[in-house]
This record gives C-alpha cells, structure tokens and sequence, in this order.
C-alpha cells in the first residue's frame, strides 16, 4: 500500500477518534506542530524513516518533543500505535493529511495566490471571494506568495486548478505564436 494511502486512513481514522472525544482542535494543533517541525528539520523525518533506529527510540523521540508542549492524551496514544505498527517514517505524511481532513472537514479552502507585490485588504478580500465562488467553502486561508519574475498580475492555485494571468505567461504565449511563421508558404 502506497504512503499516501497509509496517511489517508490513519488520518481518517484519527479525526474520527478526535472527533469523537471532542479534541479535534486540539489533535489538530498537535499535528500542525508535528508538520512543522517535519518540514523545518529533515534530521526527524530520516531518523523515523530509519530501519536501524528501534521503534521504542522512536517513540521516546516523540514524546520528548511533546513533553513540553504538553500533547493530548489522543495525540500520544496514536504515536504508540503508529511506532508499535512499524509506520513511523509515514507520520509526516500522516500529520499532513490530518491537516486536508481538517480543513474538508471544517470547511476551509486553502489557495495560493502568488503576485509581483505584497496584497493589500482589498486585493486580499477579492481573492478570497474569488476562491469562495470557486470552490463552494465558507472560509479561505489565502497563501500570499510575491514573485517579481512574473513582471505583472497574479498566478492563483486552487487545489490541482491554476489560474495563470501574469505577464510573464503571456509573453511566453506570444512567443510561441510568434515563433510560428503562420505567413510562410507551407510547400
């Protein structure tokens, strides 16, 4: 079974459970952190990748990093049972699809708007009602991205949907039809 798939139903199956016991927002901002730190310090994700490395180490690793931070009762118990299972090299994935659960789950919509420029509120404001029209949600999390290779207006990500209007796109398109002498004898 691909990774992917593993994530999916262990997430699923933990948002159940979260749900249940009535800590989703607190099972949520411990997998935020676990995804942060996934993503800020690849060192965790090879060690819980590591074959070598027993799984009690792994768990203790875990613990240690949500000692402090004071984790739920949920959130330590699924990491027994992941480390116990032999997955803990998907639980970054894991941590990444609770997150799309989540959001499905509470409604939110997440994009990426990228633009040559900081938004301001207003342009913030019409992205997000952009991406509301699009995608049927009740709320947004805009992603602001500024890029000035785009020379002029704005790249939005919806999901796997991409609305490209930049500049850079088009003169990229008019240099293709350029490129094609649609003029010259075809003999």
């Amino acid at each position: 079974m691909s990774n992917q798939r593993v994530a999916y139903a262990y997430a699923k199956s933990l948002m159940e459970l979260a749900i249940e016991r009535g800590q989703l927002e607190e099972v949520y901002q411990d997998f935020l952190y676990l995804a942060k730190l996934a993503r800020s310090n690849r060192e965790l994700e090879l060690v819980m990748k590591n074959p070598i490395v027993s799984t009690d180490k792994k768990l203790n690793i875990l613990n240690a990093l949500y000692k402090e931070r004071g984790a739920t009762k949920a959130t330590l118990a699924f990491f027994e049972i992941i480390c116990r299972k032999g997955r803990a090299e998907v639980l970054a994935d894991i941590a990444r699809e609770f997150q799309v659960q989540y959001q499905l789950h509470n409604s939110i919509q997440v994009a990426e708007v990228t633009t040559t420029f900081p938004l301001d509120e207003k342009l913030r404001a019409e992205f997000t009602k952009i991406v509301l029209e699009i995608s049927g949600m009740k709320e947004v999390k805009l992603t602001e991205k500024v890029n000035p290779d785009l020379i002029g207006g704005f790249i939005l990500r919806v999901n796997d949907r991409q609305l490209d209007e930049s500049l850079s796109s088009k003169l990229r398109e008019l240099r293709v039809e350029f490129s094609q002498n649609h003029y010259q004898s075809k003999i």
